[in-house]
């Protein structure tokens, strides 16, 4: 990773950290509160509602900036909020700085996914948006679990606190490494749109939705199926959680390699696959330990490896709405994580055991997998951009 590509990374690192450390928290949340716990789960939606509704809309309000101006901008308004979310005196106003930190989350990622595709070395661009995303993985290796325990042990409004500061290094970090560039934006906002309109663009974020669906399906109910199928001690969980997040550093640098390599729509095909068939193993041989933490690690690989090689296929497609369409697969990621574990969680609603929400994921995924079969047969897609 370079000098220039930091700043990005690290971005990464306080957006992953804030998205997903408040699932660790929602006992603790709601005990200071007075709230239940399922009335503490509504702050994740917000924060995803926040992703959905402020990908479009910033990068289409901000797009004729300087992107290191709008970079600064986005980490501003997202450390303030998660500021205000550690000294929140209720529910509702956690509730609403939650929905506000969350709106520049997939602009953020939208405007850096552009900005380190230009950084990039020639025949590295995947990698270059790897080095992004890294953060974004190495926040459920090392932050996440982190703050978890700080918050746990002393009180959760610390994790935001952590947050806030690494918001406020990335400002700082922006600032003096993120070299100035010309503004992005060549086209208005109508001529942006134009490329939304047609069946191609849906059909990619169709792709990312059902791909990760099939991640978020698995992953939202690992914890009861470790404990309940593999029979892990809950206290290790934490752990396991760390195994499944290295596994996804992995898979970030893996998939960002492969995508430089070779045609990124047949990568993803590939990669899709392998998920397919890892989530498909997490159903039938979770009962066995060793077993299930190595399945650990090759499903958080192959989740999240697929995401620079989507990136690419999106930047390739919308040459012209490069910005906007980086935004819009992130707010694709978070309908990923909602549906994921919607229909994960409709085989434990009928009763069934705990490795049946990975057997819903390795539909998805499957789903995914022909969504892509389809996409190659209908575009030829070259390597690089």
């Amino acid at each position: 990773m370079t000098k220039q590509l930091f700043p990005l990374a690290l971005g990464g690192l306080a957006i992953g950290t804030t998205e997903f450390a408040i699932m660790g928290l929602l006992p603790d949340v709601a005990n200071d509160l007075n709230i239940t716990i399922p009335v503490a789960g509504h702050l994740i939606s917000s924060y995803a509602l926040g992703v959905v509704i402020g990908a479009p809309i910033l990068v289409a309000l901000s797009a004729k900036f300087p992107p290191k101006n709008i970079l600064i901008a986005f980490m501003i308004l997202f450390t303030m909020f998660n500021f205000i979310s550690t000294i929140a005196p209720d529910y509702s106003t956690l509730m609403i700085a939650r929905f506000f930190s969350g709106l520049p989350h997939g602009a953020f990622f939208g405007v850096g996914t552009v900005v380190a595709s230009k950084l990039a070395k020639d025949g590295k661009v995947a990698q270059a948006i790897a080095s992004m995303i890294t953060g974004l993985t190495l926040a459920n290796v090392f932050m996440v679990p982190l703050v978890t325990y700080i918050g746990h042990t002393y009180d959760w409004r610390y994790a935001f606190g952590i947050v806030s500061f690494i918001g406020m290094l990335t400002i700082i970090s922006l600032y003096n490494f993120l070299p100035k560039q010309k503004v992005l934006k060549t086209v208005t906002l109508k001529d942006e749109l134009v490329f939304f309109k047609t069946i191609k663009s849906w059909h990619i974020l169709a792709i990312v939705a059902t791909g990760f669906g099939g991640l978020f399906a698995w992953f939202s109910y690992i914890a009861p199926l470790l404990i309940h199928v593999s029979n892990f001690d809950e206290k290790n969980i934490s752990y396991m959680m760390i195994v499944a997040g290295l596994g996804m550093v992995v898979g970030n640098i893996m998939g960002g390699y492969l995508a430089d390599k070779r045609d990124p729509i047949k990568v993803a095909i590939f990669l899709l696959s392998m998920m397919t068939i890892s989530l498909l193993l997490v159903f039938f041989l979770s009962e066995n330990k060793i077993i299930s933490i190595i399945l650990t690690f090759i499903c958080g690989a192959f989740a999240m490896s697929i995401g620079s090689p989507i990136n690419i296929i999106m930047l390739n497609s919308a040459k012209h709405s490069a910005m906007l369409g980086a935004a819009f697969l992130q707010a694709a990621f978070n309908v990923a994580n909602s549906i994921g574990a919607f229909l994960g969680g409709i085989p434990l609603f009928l009763g069934l055991s705990y490795n049946y929400p990975a057997l819903s994921g390795a539909f998805m995924a499957l789903i995914g997998v022909g969504l892509c079969l389809l996409f190659l047969k209908k575009y030829k897609l070259k390597d690089n951009i």
